[in-house]
C-alpha cells in the first residue's frame, strides 16, 4: 500500500532540520509564535492529564511549550529531525516519539484527547486523507489545532504574481543537491530576506 508520504520532502526537512535546529531561537520569540498559533486552542476543554499527539513534530518547537501543560504527548514525525526533537525535549518525562507518517496508525483509533498538526499536512499528497487519519486517532469531539497553507482568495493580482514567482523559485532550489541548496537558500536570505526583515521593523 502506497503511504501518505513524499519521500523527496521529507528527506528535505531531515536536512532542514538538521542545520537549522531553532536551538537559538529565545524563549521569548517562541512563546510569542507559539501564542499566535494556539490563540484558538481551546485548552479549558481539555480533561485533567489529557494525551494527545504532534502531528508532523519537526524539532519539537511547538511539543516543547505543549508538553508542559498536559498528562502525555505523542511527537510523530518522519524524519530524522525527530533526534533534533528527542534532545530538546529530553527532560520531558510525558513525551513519547514515534518514526511514522500520518497514515501510519502510531496510535489506537479513538484514543486521543486532542491533536495538532502546524504547518504539515499541505506538504503531503493528499492533504484531505492526512486530516481523516489524524481525526482518526481523536475521541469523539476532542479538538483539533490543524494549520494549513490557503488559496490566497482574499489577496490581490500584486500578491499573487509575487507568490507564483517565489513558488517557481522554490521549486527550481527544492530540486537542487542539498549543499548547493544551503548555499543557495544562505545567499537569498542574506540579500533578499534580511533587507526587507529590517525595513519591516524600522518602519513597523
Amino acid at each position: 500500500v502506497k503511504k501518505n508520504l513524499d519521500v523527496e520532502t521529507v528527506n528535505s526537512f531531515s536536512d532542514e532540520w538538521s542545520r537549522f535546529d531553532q536551538t537559538t531561537l529565545s524563549e521569548e520569540e517562541a512563546r510569542r509564535i507559539f501564542d499566535e498559533y494556539f490563540a484558538i486552542f481551546p485548552w479549558g476543554r481539555l480533561p485533567e492529564n489529557a494525551s494527545g499527539f504532534d502531528m508532523g513534530c519537526g524539532t519539537g518547537r511547538w511539543a516543547k511549550l505543549v508538553a508542559p501543560n498536559v498528562g502525555h504527548l505523542h511527537c510523530i514525525d518522519p524524519s530524522t529531525a525527530l533526534d533534533v526533537a528527542k534532545v530538546a525535549l529530553g527532560s520531558f518525562k510525558n513525551v513519547t516519539f514515534y518514526c511514522a507518517s500520518v497514515d501510519d496508525q502510531a496510535l489506537p483509533i479513538n484514543s486521543q484527547d486532542f491533536g495538532y498538526s502546524l504547518g504539515v499536512l499541505h506538504h503531503l499528497p493528499d492533504t484531505s486523507s492526512a486530516i481523516k487519519s489524524c481525526v482518526s486517532l481523536l475521541k469523539p469531539g476532542a479538538p483539533l489545532l490543524v494549520y494549513l497553507y490557503y488559496a490566497f482568495d482574499n489577496r490581490g493580482w500584486v500578491y499573487r504574481v509575487l507568490w507564483r514567482v517565489s513558488d517557481l523559485v522554490r521549486r527550481i532550489i527544492c530540486k537542487l543537491p542539498s549543499r548547493f541548496k544551503h548555499l543557495v537558500t544562505v545567499v537569498i536570505a542574506a540579500i533578499v530576506y534580511f533587507p526587507l526583515a529590517r525595513l519591516s521593523l524600522l518602519l513597523d
